[in-house]
C-alpha cells in the first residue's frame, strides 16, 4: 500500500530528532502559496447548476412530502416511511414536466424549537426556501392546521417565494371540502393532492411551470458533436459517525448534510456535482454502514441498500476510518465491499490530529494487517473538521481517474503478456495466445487462451499488467475466452 504523503515511514511523526514538535500533516513541499490555496474553497458548484429552476418541498414532519417528492419524479428516489423524521438532508434531482426541467429539492421535516438535530434539519429546510424559486407547502388534509403549519406558513411569507400550497392525502371526493380550512394560513387557495395515488399532481405541476421564471433561449446543439462526457463518481462511505458528512460538506462548500453526533443521522445518499481542476466530479454522502444483524429498523435497512448501490455506481470510493477507533472488522467488510464491485478505494484516516505517535504506529500496523487486500490503495491523514489534509484528496482523485480511464495498446499488452508466461508459464500446458483491452471503467483486458486458467495464475497475471503500467490500486477486470 502506497503512502500518498511519500514519507519515509509508514506512519508519520510528531517529533524530529532534535525532539522538536513538528505538525503531523507537514509537507516538504508545502509552501506559503500551497497554504493560501489551501485555504481557498477546495471545489465549487459547476455554472450550469443554476440554469434550472428550483423547487423546494416543505411543510411539518410526517405530511407526505417525500411520497410527493417520489411522485413528481416518477421513481423512489427518496426513503419513505410511515413515522415522522425520516428525511434529514436535503435531496436534490433534476425533474420534468411537460418537457420543462427543474430542480425538485426534498426536505427534512422544518419543526425549530425541538432537539439539537431537529435544529439542524430546520435549518436544511429553511436553505431549500432561501434558494428556491418556487415552493410545494405540504400540509396533511386529514389533521388540518397545526401549529407547525401556521409557523411554516409565517417563514414561507416572510421569504416572499411563490408557494403552491398542496392539501395532501385527499384520496377521494369525500376530503376535498376539508381543503377550504387550510385558507387559513394565508398562502393562497389549496391543491387537492393524493401523493399516494397520483391524484391531482397534474394540475399541480401545470401551475407549478407558471411560477417559474421564463425559460432562457436554447442554444442548438450540433447532432452531429461529441456526447456529453461521462460525470466522474466518488462516494464516500464508512461505518456511522466516522465524519463522512462532515467531509462530503467541506468537499462541496457547503452544509448541504445534516451533521450531528447520533450514529446514523445520514438517511439517504446524497450527490453534489461539482467542478475540479479535473473536470466535474460527483461526490456522494452515504449513510454509515453496520452490519445487518445489528440493522433493526426498515429505514436505517433501505439506507444501507442505497449506499451499496452508490458504491455499485461510483467510479472511486472514499473509506472514512475513524483512526481514534482504529480498523474494526466492519471497516474490513466495506472494504471488500468496494473491492469486490471493482472500485478504486482511497484510504482516509479522519481526526488523525487525536493520536498520540504510539497510536499512530499502531494504526498503521493495523492498515498493513487487515486492508492488505486493497493492494497499494492512496492513504491519507486529514481532518474533516479543521480541513487539514483535505487539499491533498484531489490529486490522490486525480491519478485514479487518469488510471481508470487508461487505455493500453494491444501491442504492449501482448509483450507483458509473454514476458510474465515466459518468466512462469501456466500450469497444464494452458496459455494465453492473445490479449487486448476491450474496455476501460476499470481497464478490462480480454485474453484468448487454449484452455481454461487457473484462478490463480489470472491473479499473476493480473500483478503483471498492473506493475508494467503503472496503475497502482485501480481495479483490473480480466475476461478469458477459450480458444482452440
Amino acid at each position: 500500500m502506497t503512502d500518498v504523503e511519500s514519507t519515509a515511514d509508514p506512519i508519520a511523526t510528531d517529533t524530529t530528532s532534535a525532539g522538536e514538535s513538528i505538525d503531523p500533516f507537514a509537507d516538504p513541499y508545502d509552501t506559503p502559496a500551497d497554504r493560501a490555496a489551501a485555504d481557498l474553497p477546495l471545489v465549487a458548484p459547476p455554472a450550469t447548476a443554476s440554469v434550472l429552476p428550483s423547487v423546494a418541498v416543505v411543510g411539518r414532519p410526517n405530511v407526505g412530502k417525500s411520497t410527493l417528492f417520489n411522485r413528481i419524479v416518477g421513481r423512489r428516489e427518496a426513503i419513505v416511511q410511515e413515522k415522522p423524521g425520516v428525511t434529514r438532508d436535503r435531496k436534490e434531482v433534476v425533474a420534468d414536466w411537460r418537457g420543462r426541467e427543474f430542480r425538485l429539492i426534498d426536505t427534512g421535516g422544518w419543526m425549530p424549537g425541538g432537539s439539537d438535530l431537529d435544529e439542524k434539519v430546520s435549518r436544511q429546510a429553511e436553505k431549500a426556501i432561501a434558494d428556491a424559486d418556487a415552493v410545494l407547502f405540504v400540509v396533511d388534509v386529514t389533521v388540518g392546521i397545526t401549529d407547525e403549519d401556521s409557523r411554516v406558513a409565517n417563514l414561507l411569507r416572510r421569504h416572499g417565494r411563490p408557494v403552491l400550497l398542496v392539501a395532501n392525502k385527499v384520496d377521494d371526493t369525500n376530503r376535498e371540502a376539508a381543503i377550504w380550512e387550510l385558507l387559513g394560513l394565508g398562502v393562497g387557495d389549496p391543491y387537492p393532492v393524493s401523493a399516494l395515488h397520483g391524484r391531482g399532481t397534474g394540475d399541480l405541476l401545470d401551475d407549478l411551470l407558471d411560477a417559474f421564471p421564463p425559460e432562457p433561449d436554447a442554444t442548438p446543439v450540433d447532432a452531429d458533436g461529441p456526447a456529453e462526457d461521462k460525470i466522474f463518481s466518488v462516494s464516500i462511505v464508512g461505518r456511522p459517525n466516522v465524519g463522512k458528512s462532515t467531509l462530503f460538506n467541506r468537499l462541496i462548500g457547503d452544509d448541504r448534510s445534516v451533521v450531528h453526533d447520533l450514529p446514523g443521522t445520514t438517511r439517504d445518499a446524497i450527490d453534489t456535482v461539482v467542478d475540479t481542476p479535473d473536470g466535474p466530479v460527483r461526490f456522494v454522502d452515504t449513510a454509515g454502514m453496520r452490519r445487518r444483524s445489528k440493522i433493526d429498523e426498515g429505514t436505517e435497512y433501505y439506507s444501507l441498500v442505497r449506499a451499496l448501490q452508490a458504491i455499485d455506481r461510483s467510479d472511486v470510493a472514499l473509506l472514512v476510518i475513524d483512526a481514534t477507533v482504529g480498523v474494526t472488522a466492519q471497516d474490513q467488510r466495506l472494504a471488500e465491499r468496494i473491492d469486490a464491485a471493482g472500485c478504486p478505494v482511497v484510504v482516509l484516516l479522519n481526526k488523525w490530529e487525536l493520536l498520540g505517535v504510539e497510536q499512530r504506529e499502531a494504526l498503521g500496523y493495523q492498515i498493513s494487517q487487515r486492508l492488505h487486500f486493497i493492494g497499494e490503495s492512496p492513504v491519507l491523514r486529514i481532518s474533516a473538521l479543521s480541513g487539514k489534509g483535505v487539499h491533498k484528496l484531489l490529486p490522490a482523485l486525480a491519478g485514479t481517474i487518469e488510471d481508470y480511464h487508461r487505455r493500453v495498446p494491444t501491442r504492449k499488452v501482448n509483450q507483458v503478456i509473454r514476458t510474465a508466461q515466459a518468466a512462469q508459464p501456466a500450469p497444464h500446458g494452458a496459455r494465453v495466445l492473445y490479449a487486448t483491452q476491450g474496455a476501460t471503467d476499470p481497464p478490462t483486458f480480454t485474453l484468448f487462451a487454449n484452455k481454461e486458467m487457473p484462478p490463480s495464475y489470472l491473479r499473476y497475471l493480473e500483478r503483471s499488467l498492473r506493475e508494467a503500467f503503472d496503475m497502482g490500486a485501480t481495479p483490473i477486470k480480466l475476461r478469458v475466452r477459450k480458444r482452440d
